[in-house]
């Protein structure tokens, strides 16, 4: 039987989840959520990191995509997403 999460990683006080190359940020039961989908990575000493992400600010509801871009790094994709993100919940 397979184990129930009930914690997850979190950044800024949101749940922070990955799988494969999406990563989702935000509390899906709020109206909107940010998907970031590393499209590249590149190697640093060794190790993979993203390098290209395709970040989305997506309605709950309706899985309408309300906001997206692509930017260079994870730090500035999950940057202006946070942004994104607290302004859509805000409306």
């Amino acid at each position: 039987m397979a184990k129930e999460i009930t914690e997850y990683t979190s950044y800024c006080g949101k749940p922070l989840v990955k799988n494969g190359n999406i990563i989702c940020y935000g509390n899906p039961g709020k109206k909107a959520v940010l998907v970031l989908t590393v499209l590249t990575t590149k190697d640093f000493h060794g190790k993979e990191i993203p390098d290209m992400i395709f970040v989305q600010v997506q309605s709950t509801e309706t899985g309408e995509i309300l906001k997206q871009s692509e930017k260079f790094g994870l730090y500035d994709a999950l940057d202006i997403g946070k942004v994104w993100l607290e302004r859509e919940l805000k409306k």
